[in-house]
């Protein structure tokens, strides 16, 4: 591929909706650019983009997958992104350094929450945006119901660039609206025709509608337009195009990816509608050292800066840290500072990646997408710089993880394996987080939904040979006592020789804030218990804590006050009272022990219409609601307090209770008591457990 400069680049997102023809509609781009001689199936796995073994057998995508291209003397970075929401982390990355992006809406689903999600990040984002309605050639396709839920949800903003001919219920073309001619689909062709007659009436105001907005981005053409002159195409296209790269104005093609209809002028109108990096202004970072703003333009001329927006890890070739270049240019044999890391990575080899292959160049230019092999410490998010003129960008605000699950090794002998390749998907994937439960001692999998979770596990197998399977977080329970009481602990063995003897009176009572764990007090008088013995009856007690008397979860809350005991001039030591210390704890089931549970708090977002229900069951998880607070734009966030054993599934019940418009968060509040009926379970199943 040749070198371009960077008024000639476009990088595109192309986003929305699962399943609306996306990767179908990148294959079809790339076919019509000549960068692929067929066109691949999703169906049949042989896309580009979706290359990946589960992506191949799902037919969906998963990750996002660059695609250059090169048309009418430009090149088009295309990013294919996933629709699907356990993978909105694909998307934070790509719309991070996309200049543009294209929305893909279903001629027959029409617009759906993929779609509402889509805008909205576009416009959080500040990204230009056309829509492409596909599926034209689809039974039941309407572009006008399309149109109509457009306009209404974004108002005067929706600009129709064409309407389709449709004959018969098929799709065999379109008048463009700005030139007020007729295209009809031959084969592999397009050819001019006169506007039908019925579509007149139909066509006029649509372009009346682009006319004005064209209009009212100048005085002088409000002027001519208002004296009822004409304004000309060339008029009305520059006009248009400048509302575009602002945002005030979203271009609507129409056209079937399937079957590479209309998919041409899309790539005309990206060209010819669509920024090149830089146009919409320069990009500010921070100096890494001292924190002041630092200014970028998209030039040549200024120092070498790029921001890292994904990671791929192969096994074999290792780490590709994918980039945009934000000033300057990269060459190879190059040292570049990593400022989050304050580190210098070298740059040995840069590539193009087409979905999973790659073509070596040289040297990437301003505004240009491209890969760089086996950095060392680089990550997601990084910023790679000139180490004389350095910049920090802000990096990628990644959505939290809202669902653990516990893993464990498939095979015995193979965790170390497993945890190593779980590790490094986390490079790969910073919606995707692993820990390790101190209290429970499970390793933990963080992600964005259940089908997330799912794919990591079998993205470890297919990458590093190894398997795991999930199971249900434990809750990290813990036990506290609810009365006082004064116990014996009494350790004397003799069995000729040397023997042990140690003996405690202890009086143990509930502390009243149960986040403090643990408090002792000696009250020893008269030298009963000798001071050299005292510590190994707190250090005795310190251990059992660990282990409650009622189900096995740590005990909190208790103070444990030294007051009486004996001992035996030859035959007690510091093992024999901190045996005894263990058996006066061991009285603690006469203390009325109670299990007590994690309280979150839950910040649930949701819009308007979806309160009552989501309120509702909140209350079915032993949820107290807190409060409501207006959002603006039609969303409300309920804040909860509901018991953590409650919150398992939330993620994917949330999803399905408000088709995915819903988000939410988790914090740690405090422990509580577990009701009665919960606990007796509870307690039930936990010795069931200790007894296996």
């Amino acid at each position: 591929m040749k070198n371009y400069t960077t008024n000639k680049i476009r990088n595109i997102g192309i986003i929305g909706h699962g399943s609306e023809g996306k990767t179908t509609l990148t294959e079809a781009m790339l076919f019509n650019a000549k960068a692929i001689d067929r066109f691949g199936r999703v169906e049949d796995g042989t896309t580009t983009t979706d290359y990946d073994p589960e992506e191949i057998k799902r037919h969906i995508s998963i990750s996002a997958a660059t695609a250059p291209l090169e048309w009418n003397q430009h090149k088009l970075n295309v990013i294919d992104v996933p629709g699907y929401f356990d993978f909105v982390g694909e998307m934070a990355g790509a719309l991070r350094v996309v200049d543009s992006a294209c929305i893909v809406v279903g001629a027959v689903s029409g617009v759906i929450v993929g779609t509402e999600k889509a805008w909205d990040y576009c416009k959080e984002y500040g990204i230009p945006r056309i829509i492409f309605i596909n599926q034209m050639d689809r039974e039941n396709a309407n572009f006008k119901k399309v149109i109509d839920q457009l306009k209404e949800l974004y108002g005067t903003s929706i600009a129709p660039f064409q309407v389709p001919i449709m004959e018969g219920g098929q799709f065999t073309g379109f008048v463009d609206v700005i030139a007020m001619k007729a295209m009809q689909f031959k084969g592999k062709d397009m050819v001019e025709i006169s506007i039908p007659d019925s579509m007149k009436d139909e066509v006029e105001p649509i372009r009346t509608i682009l006319v004005e907005a064209a209009a009212e981005t100048s005085e002088e053409l409000m002027e001519k337009y208002f004296s009822g002159e004409d304004l000309t195409e060339e008029e009305i296209r520059t006009a248009v195009r400048e509302g575009v790269v602002c945002g005030d104005v979203v271009p609507v093609i129409c056209g079937s990816a399937v079957n590479n209809q209309g998919v041409t002028t899309l790539m005309d109108t990206i060209v010819n509608y669509l920024p090149a990096p830089g146009e919409c202004g320069g990009i500010t970072g921070e100096h890494p050292q001292t924190g002041e703003p630092v200014e970028r333009t998209y030039s040549s001329s200024e120092p070498f800066s790029a921001l890292v927006f994904k990671t791929v890890v192969d096994p074999f070739v290792g780490k590709l840290s994918i980039f945009k270049v934000m000033s300057g240019e990269l060459t190879t044999g190059i040292n570049v500072y990593n400022p989050n890391k304050e580190k210098v990575e070298k740059i040995n080899n840069i590539y193009l990646l087409r979905g999973k292959k790659q073509e070596s160049v040289d040297k990437v230019v301003t505004g240009d997408i491209a890969a760089v092999a086996k950095l060392q410490v680089t990550m997601t998010g990084d910023t790679l710089c000139d180490q004389s003129g350095p910049v920090l960008y802000e990096g990628i605000r990644f959505p939290e993880p809202s669902i653990s699950l516990a893993v464990v090794a498939e095979k015995e002998g193979e965790e170390e394996k497993v945890f190593s390749g779980l590790y490094r998907l986390t490079e790969e994937d910073p919606t995707f987080t692993v820990d390790k439960n101190q209290e429970t001692g499970e390793m933990l999998i963080s992600g964005v939904g259940e089908m997330h979770l799912e794919i990591i596990s079998k993205r470890l197998q297919n990458k590093f040979g190894v398997g795991v399977a999930f199971k249900e977080p434990k809750i990290p329970y813990r036990e506290t006592i609810r009365k006082s009481i004064k116990a014996e602990g009494r350790h004397k063995k003799q069995s000729g020789g040397h023997g042990q003897f140690g003996h405690v009176w202890i009086e143990f009572e509930p502390l009243p804030d149960t986040e403090q764990e643990f408090e002792f007090v000696d009250k020893i008088v008269g030298g009963v218990v000798p001071k050299q013995y005292i510590p190994a009856v707190d250090k005795g007690l310190r251990e059992c804590l660990s282990k409650g008397v009622l189900a096995g979860y740590p005990m909190v809350g208790i103070k444990a006050t030294l007051y009486d005991g004996s001992y035996h001039s030859v035959d007690s030591s510091e093992m024999a009272f901190k045996v005894a210390a263990s058996l006066a704890y061991r009285k603690l089931d006469q203390a009325n022990p109670v299990l007590l549970e994690p309280i979150m708090r839950a910040e649930v977002i949701v819009p308007d219409d979806y309160m009552g229900d989501i309120i509702g069951d909140l209350n079915k998880r032993r949820g107290r609601i807190l409060g409501m607070n207006p959002l603006g734009n039609g969303m409300q966030e309920v804040v909860a307090e509901v018991p953590q054993a409650e919150m398992a599934k939330y993620a994917t019940d949330l999803r399905s209770m408000t088709q995915a418009r819903g988000s939410f968060k988790l914090t740690f509040v405090r422990y509580e008591e577990v009701p009665a009926n919960i606990s007796a379970k509870v307690v039930e199943q936990a010795k069931q457990e200790n007894a296996e």
